[in-house]
């Protein structure tokens, strides 16, 4: 159990880096959309409107890390368990 719990600490670190670094490596706060710059055909003026994307920022980094470090400490309080079966025969 130790083992697993440290595995998925790791792989919650990596996967989160991964996906920050793919998404274009963010280094503000995380983004539900982006302002994009439109022009208007008829009268030339320049507008802004919003497309919904995804952009994940140094904060989610930060809770992954936390994530992945309670998930480091949990790990210290786990415990081997022993086959008790055999002691009691």
């Amino acid at each position: 159990m130790k083992k697993i719990l440290q595995v998925l600490a790791l792989a919650l670190v990596l996967g989160a880096s991964l996906t920050w670094l793919a998404t274009g490596a963010n280094r503000g706060w995380t983004k539900t959309s982006l302002p994009v710059k439109t022009l208007d055909e008829v009268t030339g003026i320049e507008g802004i409107t919003y497309q919904q994307k995804f952009l994940p920022g140094v904060d989610f980094l930060g809770v992954a890390a936390a994530g992945a470090g309670l998930l480091v400490v949990t790990s210290f309080f786990v415990h081997k368990s022993t086959n008790n079966k055999q002691n009691k025969q």
